[in-house]
C-alpha cells in the first residue's frame, strides 16, 4: 500500500499537480482500493483533524510576526546591531549576513521570510565589501537555514505536533545546532575572505555600538519575550507567538511609526495567504499519515531493519538519504509530513532521542530549502534580488556540501542536540 502512495505521488508530482493534491489524492485512492469500508465522514474528520491542534496556533502568529518585522524596522535594527558588533572582522559583511539571519530567525522562525527580509539589505553591501556574486548569493540563501533551527522554529512546531515531542526541548536543542551551523558558515566566510584578500573593516567605536544597541532595544525585546517566556515556563510557545504579534504591531506602528493601517491590512493579507498554504498541506498530511499508520508501515520498516540486522547508525543514514532526495523535489513541509510518520516510530524503537531525531529532520529540511532543483529559498532569493535562479544555484553548492558535513556530525554526535535541553530541563 505504501508503494502505491509513493508511486501515485511521484506521478502527480511529475505531472505538475499542486502539492496538496500530490499529498491528498494518493491517500484518497488508497482509501478506495484498500479501505473502502471506511466511511467518507471519517476521512473528512481525518483531514480536519490534521489541523485541529492547539499547538498549530503558533504557526499563523509567527508567520504574521515575521511579515511585520520583515516589512518594518525590527529586521533592519537587528542587522545594524550585528554589523556594529562584528562587522569589523575579516569578511565582516559575511559574518553580518550570518548573524543577521540568526537574529531575524530568532524572532520569525521562517527561512523564506529571512531570505526576503535580509536580501535587499545585505546583498549590495557584501558585493561592495569584495565578495563575489556567487559567494554572496550562496551565503545569503544558506544563512537563512539557521532560522529553522534558532528558536522559534515553525518546523519544530510542526514536528513537535506530529510526534508529541516537547516544543520547548526542541527549541533548546535547536539553539545549539543552529549556532553550530552558523559557525560552519562563518568558517567558510573567513576562508573566502582570505582567498579574496578582503581586509578587516573599520571597528565601530563604543559610541556607535551603544547607539546601535539603543536603536535595536525594542527589536531585542522580541526574542527576550519569546525565549525568556518559554524557558521560564511563564508562557507556552503558542502564547509566545501571539504575544510576538502584538509586540511587533506596537513597536512598528506606535514606536517606529513605519506602518499605517493600510499597510497593516496588506501585511495581514499576505500572512493569511502563507498560513493557508501551510495549513492545507498539514490537513492533507494528516490524512496520508493516517493511512500510513493504518497500513503498519512503521512496523514493516522495523521488521526489515531487524531482518538485515541494521542498527541506529544505518537507520539514520537511510533517514538522511531519504530526506535529501525528497528535499530535492518537494517542498520541506511536504517532506516532513510524508516521511516523519513512518520513520519516527522506528527511531524511538531504536532508542534514538526524539529531540535528537528532530534536529536531524530539521537539518535535512533546512538542506532541502537550498538544494536544487526545487529549493524554496533559491526561488525566494531570485524573486527578492532579481537574480537568475542558475546564478544562485552556482553559489549554493559549496554551502550544500558544508551543510551535509554538519548534518553527519549532528547525526552521529547526539550530544550536540541534547546537552542544552538536558541542562535546562534535566
Amino acid at each position: 500500500m505504501f508503494i502505491l502512495i509513493i508511486l501515485l505521488a511521484v506521478v502527480l508530482l511529475l505531472s505538475g499537480f499542486e502539492m496538496f493534491l500530490v499529498l491528498g489524492l494518493p491517500a484518497l485512492a488508497t482509501k478506495e482500493v484498500f479501505y473502502g469500508s471506511i466511511p467518507d465522514p471519517a476521512v473528512v474528520q481525518k483531514i480536519f483533524g490534521g489541523i485541529d491542534h492547539t499547538t498549530l496556533l503558533a504557526i499563523p502568529f509567527f508567520i504574521f510576526a515575521a511579515h511585520l518585522m520583515g516589512s518594518g524596522q525590527i529586521a533592519k535594527s537587528l542587522t545594524g546591531l550585528v554589523r556594529a558588533l562584528i562587522g569589523h572582522t575579516r569578511g565582516g559583511m559575511g559574518h553580518t549576513v550570518i548573524g543577521g539571519s540568526m537574529a531575524f530567525g530568532s524572532v520569525s522562525g521562517s527561512a523564506p521570510a529571512t531570505v526576503a527580509a535580509m536580501g535587499k539589505m545585505v546583498y549590495p553591501e557584501m558585493r561592495k565589501s569584495g565578495f563575489s556574486q556567487k559567494f554572496s548569493l550562496g551565503l545569503l540563501v544558506a544563512s537563512a537555514e539557521t532560522a529553522l533551527l534558532i528558536p522559534p522554529s515553525i518546523t519544530f512546531i510542526i514536528y513537535g505536533w506530529m510526534t508529541g515531542t516537547s516544543i520547548a526541548r526542541l527549541f533548546a536543542g535547536g539553539l545549539a545546532v543552529g549556532v553550530f551551523l552558523g559557525l560552519a558558515f562563518a568558517l567558510m566566510v573567513i576562508i573566502e575572505a582570505r582567498r579574496k584578500g578582503i581586509e578587516p573593516g573599520q571597528r565601530s567605536t563604543w559610541g556607535e555600538r551603544l547607539q546601535a544597541i539603543r536603536a535595536a532595544a525594542w527589536a531585542l525585546g522580541m526574542p527576550g519575550i519569546i525565549l525568556g517566556g518559554i524557558y521560564s515556563g511563564l508562557i507556552t510557545p503558542t502564547e509566545a507567538a501571539a504575544v510576538s504579534v502584538v509586540y511587533a504591531i506596537i513597536v512598528e506602528m506606535v514606536i517606529y511609526r513605519n506602518f499605517s493601517f493600510r499597510d497593516l491590512f496588506r501585511i495581514t493579507e499576505q500572512s493569511a495567504i502563507t498560513t493557508s498554504v501551510i495549513f492545507i498541506l498539514l490537513a492533507m498530511g494528516g490524512l496520508i499519515s493516517f493511512f500510513v499508520t493504518l497500513a503498519q508501515v512503521p512496523t514493516q520498516i522495523s521488521d526489515f531493519l531487524a531482518a538485515i540486522d541494521a542498527g541506529p547508525i544505518t537507520f539514520l543514514l537511510v533517514v538522511n538519504v531519504c530526506f535529501l532526495i525528497a528535499g530535492m523535489f518537494i517542498d520541506p513541509n511536504s517532506a516532513l509530513l510524508i516521511l516523519v510518520p513512518p520513520l519516527y516510530p522506528v527511531a524511538t524503537a531504536l532508542g534514538i532521542d526524539p529531540v535528537h531525531f528532530g534536529m536531524i529532520v530539521t537539518l535535512n529540511i533546512s538542506l532541502g530549502m537550498i538544494t536544487p532543483p526545487f529549493g524554496l529559498d533559491i526561488f525566494v532569493a531570485s524573486s527578492t534580488l532579481g537574480k537568475p535562479v542558475l546564478d544562485i544555484i552556482k553559489g549554493v553548492w559549496p554551502f550544500v556540501a558544508v551543510n551535509i558535513i554538519v548534518l553527519l556530525i549532528v547525526t552521529y554526535v547526539p550530544e550536540i542536540s541534547t546537552f542544552i535541553p538536558k541542562l535546562i530541563f534535566g
